[in-house]
């Protein structure tokens, strides 16, 4: 156990899954929850003149199916592997923790929403100002921005993050304040340290490989470049895979958009229904008519946040309009939209070396549909459609140096 001891210490927030041959075994506090959370027999092992300990524990293979429903559940979960072949080892096996799983966190498909975004938010409070940062690991996206500080609940509420971080003397303020906009949101408390500009803005620099921050327009955001600070401490702190992905970082603009509450969402069903808190039922479920899971999720965005400024409202409208009178453009581009898999995902889950040879398949086959895509924007007369045509980028030289490797 003193191996176990020496890890758990080192991970005490989270539920630790301990690699022990074909298992995956917790133990004292963690077997308790994880046989209550997952429903598996919860059984007791010897520790010596220590006494029995309490143990629960599955196959390896059931990872899958066991791990998500721990992190719905609101807990972080540290995976412990073996790192060495047990035949091989001398004396203990050595074992270490290859990543942390969490709400706000996570790249497995059965823990995300094909058609969601699902945030990592981090905040702190500087002279009035709120400085906000919110990420999905899982498609790339990462923001910052600065607001009053009296406008942050209804920030929480416009992003709808599945974490939120925190600094440790923040937390008794506003944990309450989280709780009543939605019970759900997992809250993780942080090292004050943490949350300070000179090692946020080094940690910045360090992952875009730049000497400022300028040509992300965040260079003067103090407190927003702490917030988005906070954020890629944790994600180095939880992931010990590359994050190459994550290669810009760009500011938001919430004045842009119309807030909509929590509340306001919840009564006209917006996004999700009354009856059952899911998604059928919903106003989104009825227009969403998206052939693929980016255009599901840019589609949420939209309805939740519509826009104010009649500049790009009226590009929207002419782009739709242009759809509209083009229609075997449109049934073409819907054909070629159909064979497209999830770009975002797909390439994060590469770049963390997660992907598995299907879905480098899966990759090439969606980049071989982009050069019939930019054929049909082709002959676009929209502003926001020619747009779209000038930035694709073919990538034929991509996907057939996906086709050599695979053969």
């Amino acid at each position: 156990m003193a191996q176990y001891l020496k890890i758990k210490e080192a991970h005490p927030d989270t539920i630790l899954l301990f690699r022990v041959g074909d298992f995956f075994e917790t133990f004292e506090e963690d077997a308790k929850t994880a046989s209550k959370v997952l429903g598996i027999t919860l059984t007791r092992r010897a520790n010596g003149a220590a006494g029995d300990v309490p143990l629960a524990g599955f196959p390896h293979h059931a990872i899958d199916t066991y791990l998500p429903k721990l992190v719905r559940a609101g807990y972080r979960v540290a995976i412990c592997e073996q790192t060495e072949n047990p035949k091989f080892a001398k004396g203990l096996v050595k074992r270490e923790v290859i990543e942390v799983v969490t709400p706000g966190v996570a790249f497995t498909d059965k823990l995300l929403d094909h058609k969601k975004n699902n945030y990592l938010f981090s905040f702190i409070i500087k002279d009035e100002t709120a400085g906000i940062s919110f990420c999905d690991i899982s498609t790339g996206e990462f923001k910052v921005y600065e607001v009053p500080a009296n406008h942050l609940k209804q920030q929480i509420e416009l992003i709808s993050p599945a974490e939120i971080l925190l600094s440790k003397k923040m937390k008794e303020e506003f944990a309450p304040v989280i709780t009543s906009i939605n019970s759900s949101i997992r809250i993780t408390k942080l090292d004050d340290w943490i949350f300070n500009f000179e090692y946020a803005k080094e940690l910045l620099l360090m992952q875009f490989k730049t000497v400022n921050l300028k040509g992300f327009g965040i260079e003067k955001l103090n407190a927003g470049v702490i917030a988005a600070g906070g954020i890629l401490n944790y994600l180095q702190e939880t992931q010990k895979a590359n994050l190459s992905h994550l290669n810009k970082v760009s500011l938001y603009n919430p004045s842009d958009y119309m807030l909509l509450a929590h509340s306001t969402k919840r009564n006209l069903e917006i996004i999700f229904s009354m009856q059952d808190g899911g998604r059928e039922g919903s106003l989104i479920s009825i227009l969403d008519k998206t052939e693929t899971a980016m255009g599901g999720r840019l589609l949420k965005k939209w309805v939740s946040a519509p826009l104010k400024k009649l500049e790009p409202i009226l590009a929207r409208q002419n782009a739709v309009d242009e759809f509209v009178n083009k229609r075997e453009i449109r049934k073409k581009l819907f054909l070629e939209l159909k064979e497209i898999g999830d770009l975002e995902r797909l390439v994060s889950k590469i770049c963390t070396g997660r992907a598995n040879p299907r879905e480098l398949v899966f990759l090439k086959t969606s980049l071989k549909k982009i050069p019939n895509l930019k054929e049909l924007l082709s002959g676009a007369e929209s502003k926001a459609l020619s747009q779209i045509y000038q930035q694709i980028e073919p990538l034929e030289q991509l996907a057939e140096k996906i086709q050599l490797a695979l053969v």
